[in-house]
């Protein structure tokens, strides 16, 4: 769901920011922020037809089938199953960079990161300075209480991000609400009362990160989420297998119908009646009478129809594949798996590219922080590789790896066998193993047998 809010950026100066302005953007977010929690909702199963009421003494299950947690974990464990690598397409190393992003945990970050983007839409991560050390941390935002501001220019440069959540006090129950605005040079830490009385904005602290630390991860240009547009699918799914459950309850509940007599004169031996009926299962009935149970004939076959129907649109629109169809069963081989996960590909290319300019953000927050000069002016060098998480056939995959010889880098092949997490460690054991099992002496060589010195001397006197 897409989210934007803009200021002039004449009008802003990071040094003097208004607390109203704050508190109105806030209060503007909060609106959309219901939209968004609803998506998060039905991730954890808390679904629309969990609210849903019938008549007093009419069954009421309500099933939960939640395929909005399994194409968002289909499509995440697709996108981001595997970490990211990075390659530098320039000479220069980047081993301290890769160093600091290990330190900062960069890789439970990017899987945050991605399951956000399937739900929300978009995620938000916060790059700081750790409490009394020198190197810096990464942790993901909810988009539920995060937003960034962009100016009104038309490449909607971002102003300035906040963070904002609650805080209650456990000593009399009183809730605050925090702040966290950040702009290119300082730190705000705010704080909101109930009447928000206080228009004093504190004085700002300097993080010395070169830019906003806050960056914001697109799941596509719309910042839709991945079952988002599926929602009334997915309420129709529920409801129509709710239904079909209550139906079935009902039917073991039927009702008894007698023809050509009565079961009872009077309401108490009806009781009476009913009661003996229950227990011995036996009832007596003049010979012209006939009983019957009246029920709720249910066409199982069209029920059915309709639900497969609604499960193939629910995937279908998502672009997502059902990986428990028996489409998916036995040995397929690598062209036939990409064509049936081409829609699939087409929405993980479009989270790549929004993910690689997020990317390029934190590279040079890192790179300005720890004073890697030639990384913060090339940070567009390096290139960040992507692994789909996918089971990998290793035959096919020699076979190709053995066809690209000589024309492709020893790096670049090594990097494709999924069990090899660092090429370049890769290939240096590589060529340590063939140092250690080279001869010492060549068998090319003939053998000659060694001269004495003083003796050939003597000779030629």
């Amino acid at each position: 769901m897409q989210i934007e809010l803009n200021y002039p950026r004449e009008l802003f100066d990071e040094s003097s920011l208004k607390k109203e302005l704050i508190y109105k953007l806030i209060t503007k977010h909060q609106k959309h922020a219901r939209e968004l929690k609803k998506l998060k909702e039905y991730y954890l199963g808390k679904h629309d037809i969990l609210k849903h009421q019938r008549r007093s003494g009419k069954p009421n299950f309500k099933t939960v089938c939640n395929h909005a947690k399994d194409i968002a974990d289909t499509s995440t464990g697709y996108f981001m199953g595997n970490t990211i690598k990075y390659n530098n397409t320039v000479k220069g190393d980047i081993d301290s960079l890769l160093m600091a992003f290990d330190n900062a945990d960069v890789d439970e970050a990017d899987s945050e990161n991605a399951i956000n983007m399937a739900v929300y839409g978009r995620s938000y991560e916060y790059i700081y300075v750790k409490e009394g050390e020198n190197e810096l941390g990464v942790r993901t935002l909810e988009p539920e209480h995060t937003f960034i501001v962009l100016d009104d220019s038309i490449e909607k440069n971002p102003l300035f991000a906040v963070y904002y959540y609650q805080i209650k006090n456990a000593e009399n129950d009183q809730v605050t609400y925090r702040a966290e605005i950040l702009t290119e040079n300082l730190h705000y830490s705010v704080i909101f009362k109930g009447d928000n009385a206080d228009k004093i904005m504190p004085d700002p602290e300097e993080h010395n990160l070169g830019a906003i630390p806050i960056i914001e991860y697109r799941n596509n240009i719309f910042s839709i989420g991945d079952f988002e547009q599926q929602i009334n699918l997915i309420d129709a799914y529920n409801s129509l297998m709710g239904n079909r459950v209550n139906d079935k309850e009902q039917a073991i509940e039927s009702i008894l119908t007698i023809y050509g007599a009565s079961l009872a004169d009077t309401p108490e031996e009806a009781k009476e009646a009913m009661q003996i009926l229950c227990e011995e299962g036996l009832l007596e009935l003049p010979a012209d009478a006939k009983a019957e149970f009246l029920k709720n004939m249910l066409e199982e076959a069209s029920v059915e129809v309709l639900r497969k129907a609604l499960k193939e649109d629910i995937y279908t629109f998502s672009h997502v594949p059902n990986l428990t169809d028996k489409e998916f069963a036995g040995n397929t081989s690598g062209v036939a798996m990409e064509f049936k996960l081409l829609g699939l590909e087409m929405i993980t290319k479009t989270k790549e590219k929004h993910y690689v300019k997020a990317l390029r953000q934190r590279i040079k927050i890192f790179a300005y922080y720890y004073n890697l000069t030639q990384i913060y002016d090339n940070a567009k060098s390096i290139v960040p590789q992507f692994s789909r998480g996918l089971p990998k056939n290793l035959l096919e995959l020699s076979q190709i790896i053995a066809n690209l010889k000589d024309k492709v880098s020893l790096r670049q092949l090594i990097s494709l066998l999924p069990f090899v997490e660092d090429p370049d460690a890769e290939i240096e054991a590589l060529e340590e193993e063939r140092r250690e099992q080279e001869p010492m002496f060549s068998q090319n060589t003939a053998y000659k047998e060694p001269v004495d010195e003083e003796e050939g001397l003597l000779d030629e006197t």
